[in-house]
């Protein structure tokens, strides 16, 4: 039996919806409704210090404000810490992951030692200063109490991979996938139990989404996915990365430039139909 069609809509709820969120919302649900699927929502609220419940509800409401539906009940990361912790014990287990106790400045100093330091798609690659700590040290390091995280050691989970990464995109077609530029990058931390990567391809597999709808700012972050899919023997969905909203400076809408929010239009009397007219969906 074919798996049912599903989409998802994931915000985190660190501020309110704007036109960029529904956009991506309204992205999510049309695609679901051309395969003959459903979207879900999804809370990602992994990062507690910044969300908080009343945006959460604002989300909800907002996005019922536009006309959305979505199945119950919704999943939120919070609720799923166990999920994460065995996807990593999973990769510990085959020898994939190793703590790594750098400060943010001293990769930056040791970055900067070397000029020709390769770079990836989110800056420059971690140099690897830690890879060859050995057991017990990491133990003892971290009963100490130190500050660590949990680095995918890259060379060695490509070797587990094998070489048939690839993933398909609804624009730019078949895509071979090159994890290898982010280098070691890191899937928790001693404080936070999970990274975005890995929390969404956990999600999208335990909620069985078929075809991952996000901005393409997003692009690059699926070469990761893709990796860690084949790590967790997961399936592959199909992906669909739709272009961002941007303001009259050309600028992407984001909550940490202050965008406008679903809100503060709503009450300056902007309809549903209004948005749908200023965020024409061509998919």
């Amino acid at each position: 039996m074919a798996r049912q069609e599903r989409t998802r809509f994931a915000p985190s709820p660190t501020g309110h919806l704007h036109l960029g969120h529904a956009f991506s919302a309204m992205f999510a649900s049309q695609t679901a409704a051309q395969l003959g699927g459903k979207m879900l929502l999804r809370i990602e609220d992994i990062d507690r210090a910044r969300c908080r419940p009343e945006f959460e509800s604002a989300i909800s409401d907002n996005l019922a404000w536009l006309g959305l539906t979505w199945p119950m009940p919704v999943r939120r990361q919070s609720e799923h810490l166990a999920d994460y912790a065995a996807a990593l014990n999973q990769l510990d287990e085959a020898g994939l992951l190793y703590p790594c106790f750098c400060t943010r400045a001293e990769i930056k100093a040791e970055i900067a030692e070397s000029p020709s330091a390769p770079h990836g798609p989110d800056g420059p690659i971690y140099p690897g200063m830690c890879l060859g700590i050995t057991p017990a040290e990491a133990a003892f390091r971290k009963t100490r109490g130190e500050s660590f995280a949990l680095r995918l050691n890259m060379t060695e989970a490509l070797k587990h991979a094998g070489a048939d990464l690839a993933f398909e995109d609804a624009t730019q077609g078949l895509i071979n996938a090159d994890p290898a530029k982010f280098g070691d990058v890191i899937l928790a931390r001693k404080e936070t139990p999970t990274s975005y990567h890995l929390a969404v391809t956990v999600d999208d597999h335990t909620q069985g989404i078929t075809c991952v709808t996000r901005g393409d700012d997003l692009f690059e972050a699926t070469h990761i996915h893709r990796l860690l899919q084949q790590l967790l023997n997961y399936e592959t969905p199909r992906y669909a990365h739709h272009p961002l909203i941007q303001d009259a400076e050309g600028r992407r809408l984001a909550k940490r430039t202050q965008a406008t929010s679903l809100n503060e239009l709503r009450r300056r009397g902007l309809t549903p139909d209004a948005v749908r007219e200023l965020t024409p969906i061509s998919a």
